[in-house]
């Protein structure tokens, strides 16, 4: 009989992970749903698009993050004339070495915000993708290796357009989860008002993991059992949006592999050693969609990426559940 990759529900990574939640919720209230996915794309060793509208905790989460782990954090405000050497460092001569010396730049932490990151120009941008992708750094001939676990957070406002640049879809695509987090209930807002929330709350947070916990966590998903129906129920979803009569780009094999990574995290999160056709069905959206482009006679006609994917997901048959030795 083979032997569970994460122990049975209710196990210390059921508990590491609720554990994690809870101390972002505190400062993050009546959010719980978003969080998870967050965590979730944390432990898949993604990186985040949050779209959303001002003063809903974008940068709070970020700090909330960091300070659960312990880990390093660092903040890029994007703008117009912002270089892409102040996104990833500069080498500075040192006249009394007589040599050029590395100066980092922020993207060299455990948690990257880049804010408003579509107010950047597409070269500044691009300066993330290397070390989106790969991890790393190049900077005049030399690289330099990020320290894990490594996340960019990167947010944009849906609401002004005016002097912004839209994500060219190669830096889209590297985005493993796109969330919203959107305004508390009115209930939550009135806890909020009652304990006088503020953002400075997340500095304070004590951390519930270390870095290397974390590494642990994210080493352990990728052991959770996904059968081999539901990588072919992955693979029927995106070869649909592929073909799709709306759609000028579908899913590439970057979006199917995210897809199955955030699956497995999710099933961890939850307290199981296997993905079920739910945890691929609740992750379609957030991992699938900011990677879909409408054809040009789709937007005119009011289709979004959502609707589309909606369409797919009712078209395709999903896998009965099978017990882990009949796949």
């Amino acid at each position: 009989m083979a032997k569970p990759a994460v122990a049975a529900p209710g196990s210390a990574f059921e508990r590491r992970f609720d554990a994690l939640a809870d101390n972002v919720g505190r400062v993050i209230r009546g959010k719980r749903e978003a969080i998870d996915l967050i965590l979730v794309c944390l432990l898949s060793e993604g990186h985040l698009l949050i779209e959303d509208v001002p003063g809903v905790g974008k940068t709070t989460l970020a700090k909330a993050l960091a300070r659960s782990i312990n880990g390093s954090f660092q903040r890029i405000q994007f703008t117009p004339d912002l270089l892409p050497s102040d996104v990833t460092g500069v080498s500075v001569w040192h006249q009394s070495k007589g040599h050029f010396e590395f100066r980092p730049g922020p993207v060299f932490a455990n948690f990257t915000l880049a804010d408003e990151i579509n107010r950047a120009s597409p070269r500044t941008q691009s300066a993330l993708l290397e070390a989106m992708e790969e991890g790393q750094v190049t900077v005049d001939g030399h690289t330099y290796e990020l320290e894990r676990p490594f996340m960019v957070i990167a947010t944009q406002n849906p609401v002004e357009h005016e002097g912004t640049y839209s994500l060219p879809e190669a830096q889209l695509d590297r985005f493993l989860m796109r969330v919203a987090v959107g305004y508390p209930d009115r209930a939550t807002s009135m806890e909020i008002l009652d304990e006088q929330i503020e953002s400075s709350l997340a500095d304070s947070l004590d951390p519930i993991l270390s870095a290397r916990d974390l590494l642990k966590m994210a080493r352990t998903t990728r052991e959770v059992h996904i059968a081999r129906n539901l990588q072919g129920y992955i693979m029927d979803l995106v070869e649909t949006t592929r073909d799709h009569a709306d759609l000028a780009l579908g899913v590439s094999p970057r979006g199917a592999l995210a897809l199955q990574r955030a699956s497995r995290a999710l099933a961890a999160g939850l307290g199981r050693d296997f993905v079920v056709p739910d945890d691929v069905k609740r992750l379609a959206a957030p991992v699938l969609a900011h990677r879909l482009l409408p054809t040009p006679e789709a937007q005119l006609r009011g289709v979004t990426p959502g609707d589309v994917l909606e369409d797919v997901l009712d078209s395709v048959a999903v896998p009965r559940t099978r017990s882990r030795g009949q796949d």
